[in-house]
């Protein structure tokens, strides 16, 4: 779309504001808005000013004057503003020197999506997420110096079948009881119906919906596969929509990967392929149907993922999903249909072009323009390197022996382990300029200081109840 092409789309729907977005480091937008009698064609060559020292993790006071530039192929009609108001999503620059700032995600994505295609391997990669979310009816929690508690509740909590509801009418999924119901215990098909089509209405396909595992309102919207930039766009305006509308029903939606105890947790298993030239370079005659780049591409992924886990689970809570013993996917191990393992290759098809390797590990609390990249860089160095993974677990993993299950690797325990696998092993994000050494020197800085040392300085609220009477 041409600036000119932006302004007539503007004109036609009545729009008379525009709202600029930005995505942070940490995977959350940022906007301003515009009257758009007040801006012009310069927006979307010169772009607009913003203090980069006010953006988690970006500029310092010193150094806080950035621009950000519009993107007009991302215009669209933002449906939460009661006034007609035109969205368009923006890459940040220095406005010294014009060139696309380092730590910017968008950035990366689009660094990731050319060296794709410079390296000779392919020239399209495609990403399809399984973002899974709790929808609740309400939400409390304080930290301070003499309190830390949260408490949450939703009408359709397993807890709440002996709650006075004027009448209670049952119906509440069981605990690990809420994979595929139908109504009248499934209560939000229509909820997450609104959902599905605002987000059809902005051109994101969807491929279905439904209620999840856990208890307590647990969903997933499934989006159809799409090209690794577009993907990352779509992944932002999901949540968005996702949040908006559950707001607007008075309902409050978190996409916390184990806000309920004792439970399924929310995950975000992501499905990834590498074509060229129309072909999925996926699809061969080797283990499930997989090709040998496609083998090394997974090796990749296995190997760097303890470097992945800190994009892909990146926050402490995510470690409470992680945990072995459990359905959580914490083998390092590649098998097909098996759950368990990190990398399974999906066996709903035998088509060439459905051939793609599923990433179990990665949760809904990522930000995609990093996690996608890097799980691409990843493959892409298994693939240059030829790497071979290791033996497919095709076994069921509660029926191994303690020794065989001690062989198999395990992602990290928890986020301190990971931000170090991190800082230890990320040369392979470097390549070709697609992420950048400041970029992960502040994303380490910011999850060490920010989250894990704050969190070292607050007791537990279960520490009480182990330690009080000690």
């Amino acid at each position: 779309m041409s600036p000119k092409e932006f302004f007539e789309f503007a004109k036609a729907h009545g729009a008379e504001m525009m709202d600029l977005k930005f995505v942070d480091m940490l995977g959350t937008w940022q906007h301003c808005s515009y009257p758009l009698a007040t801006v012009d064609d310069s927006v979307f060559d010169e772009g607009l000013g913003f203090d980069g020292s006010s953006i988690r993790g970006w500029q310092e006071i010193h150094q806080s004057d950035m621009m950000a530039v519009c993107d007009a192929d991302t215009a669209a009609m933002d449906p939460f503003f009661e006034r007609p108001t035109v969205s368009v999503l923006a890459d940040i620059v220095d406005p010294e020197t014009r060139a696309g700032y380092g730590k910017c995600p968008r950035q990366v994505v689009r660094r990731a999506a050319e060296y794709l295609k410079k390296c000779g391997i392919g020239d399209t990669c495609y990403i399809g997420p399984e973002p899974e979310f709790f929808i609740f009816d309400e939400v409390r929690y304080e930290q301070n110096e003499h309190t830390g508690y949260y408490s949450i509740d939703s009408v359709e909590g397993s807890w709440n079948t002996a709650r006075f509801e004027e009448p209670n009418l049952g119906y509440k999924p069981s605990y690990k009881g809420g994979y595929f119901p139908v109504s009248p215990t499934d209560t939000y098909h229509d909820l997450r119906g609104e959902m599905t089509y605002a987000m059809m209405d902005m051109g994101i396909e969807i491929e279905a919906h439904h209620h999840e595992v856990a208890t307590a309102g647990q969903a997933e919207i499934d989006m159809k596969y799409a090209e690794l930039t577009k993907m990352s766009d779509q992944f932002m305006w999901y949540k968005y929509i996702i949040r908006n509308i559950a707001r607007r029903a008075g309902k409050s939606v978190t996409f916390m990967p184990k806000p309920v105890f004792e439970d399924n947790g929310s995950g975000m298993h992501t499905h990834i392929s590498i074509w060229a030239d129309g072909e999925n370079l996926m699809a061969g005659d080797g283990y499930a149907g997989m090709s040998d780049l496609a083998m090394s591409g997974i090796a990749g992924l296995l190997a760097h993922a303890p470097a992945l886990l800190a994009l892909a689970a990146p926050t402490t809570n995510s470690y409470r999903r992680l945990v072995p013993g459990f359905e959580a996917p914490v083998n390092l191990a590649l098998s097909a249909r098996n759950r368990s393992a990190a990398c399974r290759i999906p066996m709903y098809s035998n088509s060439p072009k459905a051939k793609r390797v599923e990433f179990r590990c990665p949760d809904p609390t990522a930000n995609g323009y990093l996690l996608w990249p890097a799980m691409l860089m990843a493959m892409i160095d298994g693939i240059e390197k030829k790497l071979d993974p290791p033996t497919p677990l095709d076994k069921n993993i509660y029926e191994l022996s303690a020794s065989e299950l001690a062989s198999i690797p395990k992602v990290p325990g928890d986020l301190a382990e990971a931000v170090d696998a991190l800082e230890a092993d990320h040369e392979f994000l470097l390549a070709g300029g697609v992420f950048t050494d400041d970029l992960i020197r502040s994303y380490v800085n910011w999850k060490r200081e920010e989250e894990l040392q704050e969190l070292a300085l607050r007791p537990h609220p279960y520490e009480f109840h182990l330690y009080y009477d000690s």
